[in-house]
């Protein structure tokens, strides 16, 4: 975004549309915050080369009709930083310059996600097999590989489009080849694992 104040006001009047219209009880805040290069933390096929993003935009949803944003895993939140994406010209690359939350959502979502990142390190490091996790937004592919890199074992991500996943390999695996076993897990196995994990 060349001109970041300019596009917050783009956004605030594209979110002023959304609320009214949509009859939907919620407050938000368009702010501008430093952010960090959209490449950081994520394997070479996302973000690469996109350089610095010294200003992006924050919005934070509050208010009554904030369970509608959130539901099924924040189908709409992810939906409308989709569609602001879109209103501002941004490059796939550049999408980590705008994120939408809406009550901390993305902050408990990241906390999961290190949980089942704990799941997964473990879990590979026993059975030295590939760990492949649900499909998630790019947002949390790039969290997930930031995460998993701790580890020290290796990442990359598979799939297509909504259906993008990132896969955890064993020390040593070639991350290139495809691993026959590496298929998404799907949504109620995730939370199986989940709950699994909190019980020990």
């Amino acid at each position: 975004m060349d001109d970041v104040a300019q596009a917050a006001q783009t956004i605030g009047k594209f979110l002023q549309t959304f609320t009214l219209n949509g009859g939907l009880r919620l407050r938000y805040r368009v702010k501008l915050r430093s952010s960090k290069t959209a490449s950081e933390a994520d394997d070479p096929t996302e973000g690469a080369g996109s350089g610095a993003a010294p200003r992006s935009l924050y919005v934070e949803f509050t208010g009554p009709d904030t369970p509608v944003l959130t539901a099924r895993n924040g189908e709409v939140l992810n939906a409308l930083e989709h569609i602001a994406t879109k209103i501002l010209g941004l490059e796939p690359d550049a999408h980590d310059q705008i994120s939408f939350d809406a009550d901390h959502f993305k902050a408990n979502r990241d906390r999961q996600l290190r949980d089942l990142a704990a799941v997964a390190i473990e879990r590979v490091r026993l059975t030295e097999r590939p760990y492949p996790f649900p499909a998630m937004t790019s947002r949390e592919r790039r969290m997930l590989h930031l995460i998993l890199s701790e580890s020290g074992l290796p990442t990359a991500s598979s799939g297509e489009g909504p259906g993008r996943f990132v896969v955890l390999y064993p020390a040593g695996a070639d991350t290139t080849a495809p691993a026959e076993e590496a298929q998404p897990v799907r949504r109620h196995d995730a939370n199986r694992i989940r709950e699994n994990f909190r019980h020990r």
